[in-house]
């Protein structure tokens, strides 16, 4: 066996490790969605439920939270997040190839802002952010907690769309140019389909950042008919005992729509990669 065997093999056990590290705790989650609460308190734990049930899906989707049913978290959920990506992409692609294809002044602070702004801690901005959201009127407001989500996506996905514009070579606009293309044409038809794989990544991300985000809808909504789904979540906690079987049941369904969006965009990152030079 020779060297790039052997080296072949220890990386593809490393990958393997990799990959049994990550999935365990989603499996693991799985699994104990479906147990009853015999099992999940048993001194022996087994990795796969002997009696599955569905008890813990009918007390989080049937009985409502609260005296709020789940579907109007999810349905908070869903907007904030989807306000996110539309606008937060909108925005970053455009702001991207400003800065990609022009020279104005302020650029290089502009970008530097970028990475500084994503290296503050975001429990350092509760307390400024508040005040601000406060001052406008918009505490206790979907709206202002999307603005919130969108600020933070902004930074991340017009750093990274930035590549993206840049990678595209010149000579495919100018020769849409040449074609009869104008501006605003040569953008749709040549430079988006192009740097579509990095728009579905920011939207992901996006997504992901909206969704998933506690701190801020805690701190920021107070009506439970806003809250959402990971807001929801703290009901199942108690000070004396969690209520194990709902968590994970919960957490098994705010992981399916992440999956979901990923599925519907993902196409476009291996199509877009050509799409646009054919088109231009």
């Amino acid at each position: 066996m020779n060297g790039r065997t052997v080296r072949r093999y220890g990386l593809n056990a490393l990958g393997l490790a990799v990959f049994a590290v990550a999935v365990f705790p989603v499996a693991w989650m799985i699994s104990t969605a479906f147990k009853p609460n015999e099992e999940i308190f048993s001194t022996t734990p087994r990795p796969l439920p002997a009696e599955p049930t569905l008890e813990h899906f009918d007390y989080v989707l049937g009985n409502g939270i609260a005296e709020v049913s789940f579907w109007t978290y999810l349905r908070n959920s869903a907007l904030l997040a989807l306000a996110t990506v539309l606008v937060s992409g909108l925005l970053a692609v455009l702001a991207a190839t400003a800065v990609a294809r022009f020279r104005f002044r302020f650029r290089t602070t502009f970008l530097i802002m970028l990475l500084v702004v994503q290296m503050v801690p975001l429990e350092a901005l509760v307390i400024p952010l508040f005040l601000d959201l406060k001052q406008l009127g918009m505490i206790n407001s979907l709206a202002g907690l999307a603005v919130v989500y969108i600020g933070f996506a902004l930074p991340f996905s017009i750093w990274m769309l930035r590549g993206f514009v840049a990678a595209v070579p010149r000579e495919l606009e100018e020769a849409a140019a040449i074609d009869g293309a104008g501006p605003v044409r040569t953008f749709l038809r040549v430079l988006l389909p192009l740097i579509a794989p990095g728009l579905v990544a920011t939207s992901i991300f996006s997504f992901i950042t909206a969704w998933n985000e506690f701190i801020f809808a805690f701190t920021f909504l107070d009506d439970q008919d806003k809250y959402t789904l990971p807001v929801m979540m703290q009901y199942f906690f108690g000070n004396a005992s969690n209520e194990w079987g709902p968590i994970m049941a919960a957490s098994t369904l705010l992981t399916l729509p992440v999956i979901a969006f990923f599925l519907i965009v993902q196409r476009r990152m291996v199509s877009g990669l050509t799409t646009g030079a054919v088109k231009g």
